[in-house]
Order: C-alpha cells, then structure tokens, then sequence
C-alpha cells in the first residue's frame, strides 16, 4: 500500500491511496463470500455458484461495492498512521481506478485537526468577583430552610390570600372553545409563585372556597405554544382547597432540630460560613472559565468545521440525556419550545466552537509546558471520577480499557494546564 499527500485547503487534505493486488483480491473474495446467496444460476443452487460465473453473468462490478467497503477503511487507517494526520472528520471517498487483478486507488478528502498558535496564556489580567455574604443572605437561606420545615394548614373559614396553597380544577377557553392542554384536575398552585399564566393567580385572591370563578388573561407573545401565543383566555377555576404555611420558630429550639447546633446564633454563623465557603468555589470556577477564555481569545487557528459538529454532536446528546432524567426527551422539549432541530443547533453551535477553542488551547499548553500525567495525578483524576459515579477507585478501572485510560491521562494534563494557568494569573 502507499499513499501520497495532498493540501486541498487550509485544515483539508488529500490521500491518494493505493491498495496492492493481493490485498484488493482478498477483498473481492469477501464481497463474494458475503454476497453469493443473492445470486441464482441455472444449473446451481443459490449460492453455490463460482464467483468467475456470477462475475462473467452479471460483471465483476457487483462485487466492487463491498469490496471497496472491506478494503478502504484498513488502507486509509494505514495512510493515515504513516503520514502522522490526526483526522477531525469522517473522510470523503473516491475511488479512482479498480478491477480484478490489479491494484485499487482511491482518494481520502479529509478535515485534519488545525495548527495552533498560542499566544499568552500566562500572567493574564482577569477580573475575579468579590465574594461577600450579608446578612439578607443568610436570613433567605434560613428562610428556606424554614419553608423545609414548615408545614400546610387547611382553612375553612376565609377566602384565599397571597401565599397561599391551592389545589384547583380548571379549564381554559380562547374564543369561547376549550383549548387543548388548557384543563386541570387536582392541580396545585402557590399564589405568588409566578408559575401559572401572569394575572391568574392574582385573580384568584378574594376567592372563597368551593367557589367556581372566571379568570381572564392573555397568553404572552413568546408563549411555546405558538396557537396560544398573544391570545385572550378565560378560565373557569373552582377553588377546592385552601392550605396556609406554618413557619416554625426562629428560636435555639429550631436550630436545634435543624443543625448539630444548640443556639441560633451558632446555626447562623455556621450558615454564614457554608454560605461562604459555596460562594467562593462558585467565584473561583467563574474566575477559571474567564482566566480559559482569554487565553483562547489569545488563540491563532482555523477551527474545522467537522470539529464544531462533532462537538455540537456530543452537546446535544448530553442535552438528551439530562431531559430524559427529567422525564423528557430531545423531542419533546423541541415540540414544547416550538423550534426546529435547525434552531436548536443554532443555539448550541457558538458554545461548541468555543469548546473545540478551548480544548485546543489545553492540548497546545500542555505540549507548549511539557505536562505529563504522572501515576499521581491518574490517580486524583480516578478518585474524582469515583466520586462523581459513586463508585470505587478500583471498580472504575475495572471498568476502563487503554482508550479510556488515554482519555483519563489527557483529562489530568488539561486539569493540571488550567491550575498552572489560574496560577499565574492576575485578578484585575
């Protein structure tokens, strides 16, 4: 086999290939073997008949097609090795000469990855937000853990309020017709919440219990339905239960049931720290992805384009699989927004070409600082996987084979880039 080199345009090459006469022949053998039964010649039971019959009945062409799908992808590996090319995309074949007894050529167009140039990525001037937790703070998170420990009182004697807890049947109607998905049975509403159609649940203030009443909104412009989109509604609401919050104590009795703590002011302090301590972590991470994108800001390159697909590709899988978590799917969330698959690639494309950006960036620093993952950063880099999965160290290597090995080692380089990165950074 050989293979000639071909620049077609930046980041686009093209392999000549030649696959020797023996090796097609080998080839050709398989598409026979796996294409014999399809064939009947009098005289023979099907599949039983010679190749050299079927070639000179029907031409030897109807075993080029397979033959060219057994013989190409082992050449092109092979081409591709020998030329050091780190493909990007899948390649565009073509096959330029082929027959018995001689040798095949065909032509590989391929995206391969782009050269880097990187430009600074140490000593960079980023901003770092300032991490300052008030008194408000640790008052609405305590307020929340209040609402956690409260509990729903059902009223007989008086009409619904704000803040109030509903359960509601309800039908909706535009023009005097009910529309679809515009009924509820049983359906829970927090008055204030903001959750139902804006104007309904204010509406429902002043309404006295096992009363039916009329509530008249209009859907918003930017509504997912684009049927209702901008329409007048009326529904018909029957308010069938009326339930208040009982917030506990904001005593040392709480904190106690609440925390390890026995006093208030102790569970405060603890909170005001655990407060600190998230938002700090959450500065950090923020301080990180900035100190990231200023370097790849810094970044000369062409981005190929089968690199953005492939990112976006991935993106959008790990999309599907968070909606399924959530008892959604891909599908259907499209449907619900009202977009296209077109739209919602659209939406992603910009994120993934940073990504691709920003993956490049991390390979170039790690080349540019000779980072090499020892067996101790391996090792953190499986302990964080074993947290993440709750698992074992050892049950995740167990799990893994070289490739993921190889992307185990490369995922600690990238870490310990970023750190050396952050590092020597300056915030501003």
């Amino acid at each position: 086999m050989g293979a000639k080199l071909e620049q077609v345009e930046k980041n686009v090459v093209k392999l000549t290939i030649e696959v020797d006469a023996a090796a097609f022949e080998a080839a050709m053998s398989k598409s026979y073997a796996k294409n014999k039964g399809r064939f009947a010649l009098q005289g023979f039971r099907k599949g039983k008949a010679p190749r050299g019959m079927i070639e000179r009945a029907y031409g030897e062409s109807v075993f080029y097609e397979d033959a060219i799908n057994f013989a190409c992808p082992d050449a092109y590996e092979k081409a591709v090795e020998e030329l050091g090319l780190e493909p990007v995309g899948r390649p565009e074949i073509d096959v330029e000469d082929i027959g018995s007894g001689k040798a095949m050529v065909f032509t590989a167009t391929v995206s391969v990855k782009p050269e880097v140039i990187l430009g600074e990525y140490l000593g960079l001037s980023v901003e770092r937000d300032p991490v300052l937790i008030t008194d408000e703070d640790v008052e609405k998170e305590i307020g929340r853990v209040r609402e956690r420990n409260s509990r729903l009182i059902t009223v007989e004697d008086r009409a619904v309020q704000d803040g109030d807890t509903l359960i509601i049947d309800f039908e909706g109607f535009t023009g005097g017709v009910a529309f679809a998905g515009g009924t509820g049975k049983d359906y829970t509403l927090v008055i204030g919440s903001g959750t139902f159609i804006p104007g309904f649940e204010e509406q429902l203030i002043g309404v006295s219990l096992k009363t039916e009443t009329e509530v008249n909104v209009f859907f918003p412009e930017e509504y997912h339905s684009a049927e209702l989109a901008g329409q007048a509604a009326m529904f018909k609401v029957t308010v069938k239960e009326i339930k208040y919050r009982e917030m506990p104590e904001l005593d040392d009795e709480f904190a106690k049931d609440v925390s390890e703590f026995d006093t208030l002011e102790e569970y405060k302090a603890d909170v005001r720290r655990t407060l600190t301590a998230s938002a700090m972590e959450q500065a950090e991470g923020k301080f990180e992805d900035a100190v990231l994108k200023a370097a790849a800001a810094n970044l000369t390159v062409e981005i190929p384009e089968p690199m953005v697909e492939t990112q976006l590709n991935g993106m959008l899988r790990q999309f599907d699989m968070n909606l399924r978590y959530q008892g959604m799917d891909l599908k259907r969330y499209m449907e619900m927004m009202g977009m296209k698959e077109e739209q919602l690639r659209a939406d992603f494309r910009d994120n993934a070409r940073d990504n691709v950006r920003s993956s490049l960036l991390l390979e170039a620093v790690v080349k540019a600082e000779g980072i090499e993952a020892d067996e101790e950063m391996v090792e953190a880099e499986l302990a964080d996987m074993a947290k993440q999965y709750g698992q074992t160290v050892e049950e995740i290597r167990k799990q893994l084979h070289d490739h993921d090995m190889e992307h185990v080692r490369e995922s600690a380089c990238n870490k310990k880039a970023i750190k050396l990165m952050v590092a020597s950074a300056v915030a501003g």
